[in-house]
């Protein structure tokens, strides 16, 4: 079974940049895409981004393209999201978890990690 612990995620001001790490264990890591998610307080959980199993293609949300950037290094089994220009919007817990693409939406499984919350100051 996959496990997914998200780290990274603190007070930033707003403007500034700070890089989410997801660790993954579980030998299905490499051979899935991976997607970041978040969900602020009274809204539903949204995506972010996703990147193919092999991380030669990489989609966004309209609200963070050109801001952020996911990546992975599949030989250490992790994902990363990079937040540039961060805004107070952006304030949310983000989750990284495994999807798929059906139809033209992204679709999580159901293995979650923790969540790291990511507070952005005005």
């Amino acid at each position: 079974q996959v496990q997914l612990v998200e780290s990274g995620g603190r007070l930033v001001q707003a403007g500034g940049s700070l890089r989410l790490s997801c660790a993954a264990s579980g030998r299905t890591f490499s051979s899935h895409a991976m997607g970041w998610f978040r969900q602020a307080p009274g809204k539903e959980r949204a995506f972010v981004a996703a990147i193919s199993w092999g991380g030669a293609r990489t989609y966004y949300a309209d609200s963070v393209k050109g801001r952020f950037t996911i990546s992975r290094d599949n030989a250490k089994n992790t994902v990363y999201l990079q937040m540039n220009s961060l805004k107070p919007e952006d304030t949310a817990v983000y989750y990284c978890v495994a999807v798929k693409l059906v139809s033209s939406d992204w679709v999580p499984y159901d293995y979650w990690g923790q969540g790291t919350q990511v507070t952005v100051s005005s």
